[in-house]
């Protein structure tokens, strides 16, 4: 991953204007004031939301140069790409959710299975975990770029928690895995040929760490849970909304016969009394009169 640039006079602010310039190239004078003018802490808690390793930069000015251009490059990145890749890692994202906003859940993606990832998902994740690639380079050298940015003792490290998984998966049988189903449908131009990574519990505690993992297997447990009862509640509720507007119709119905029933006496009450007046008015002028 970049460290930025090596001399901290590649990085000054231009008297004039307030734009960065790192190393000769101008720079969004906007961007770098509000990244420059962002507290120490907010700004590392920035560069590792998109990726960046916040200690391997000696001044702020690295740090912000380093962020700035992490924000151009994930906005020259191809927006149907990136999703390909939250589809593949599994992670839960928003129809609107933008390309920062992509990046910040692909950052989280710390797998190194890329089993079902399509060529231009895995260039994607190559730029966001900091390796040299470009987008014409073949699937197993972008596979061996990112192996090779995985450190030796990360690798020990993933291996130990990939035995340590398994030994838990074995004891408490968390193998069973579920749909990804977080995407909402329409999304971005999807690759047929992306396939979500398994959610098994062995790789959560490989990928995460045996707490981490437990952790987050026990909250999609309870999400599931909660989930459930709520499509219980909102088909019993359903159920009563349609036993009511059945009720309801039925009172409708009842009153609408009703109704007809009171004009039909009236109709006929009032059908009596004219017949009664017509016969009193012929009695009356020719019978008496």
């Amino acid at each position: 991953m970049s460290t930025g640039p090596t001399n901290p006079s590649d990085v000054k602010m231009l008297p004039s204007t307030g734009t960065a310039v790192v190393a000769g190239a101008p720079v969004a004078g906007t961007a770098s004031r509000q990244l420059i003018d962002l507290p120490l802490d907010e700004l590392q808690n920035l560069a590792e939301e998109f990726g960046l390793d916040a200690t391997k930069f000696r001044t702020r000015q690295h740090l912000v140069a380093a962020v700035h251009d992490r924000r151009q490059m994930i906005a020259s990145l191809d927006r149907d790409a990136m999703l390909d890749v939250i589809r593949w890692g599994r992670r839960p994202v928003t129809t609107s959710a933008s390309k920062e906003q992509l990046a910040q859940e692909i950052a989280r993606i710390s797998t190194m299975r890329f089993a079902g990832l399509s060529h231009r998902g895995l260039y994607v994740l190559a730029k966001m975990r900091g390796c040299d690639v470009l987008p014409a380079d073949a699937v197993p050298l972008l596979i061996q770029r990112l192996r090779k940015k995985e450190g030796f003792f990360q690798k020990i490290s993933r291996k130990r928690r990939a035995m340590m998984g398994s030994v838990i998966s074995k004891m408490i049988g968390g193998d069973a895995t579920e749909q990804y189903r977080h995407l909402p449908p329409g999304a971005g131009a999807a690759d047929p040929t992306v396939k979500p990574t398994a959610a098994s519990l062995k790789r959560e505690i490989e990928d995460q760490g045996i707490f981490g993992g437990i952790t987050n297997r026990l909250k999609k447990t309870a999400d599931s849970y909660v989930n459930q009862k709520l499509d219980e509640i909102e088909a019993r509720i359903d159920r009563k909304l349609d036993e009511i507007d059945r009720k309801l119709g039925e009172w409708r119905d009842k009153e609408v016969a009703n109704r007809i029933r009171i004009l039909k006496i009236t109709l006929w009450a009032s059908v009596i009394v004219a017949g009664v007046a017509l016969i009193y008015s012929y009695i009356k002028v020719y019978v008496v009169g």
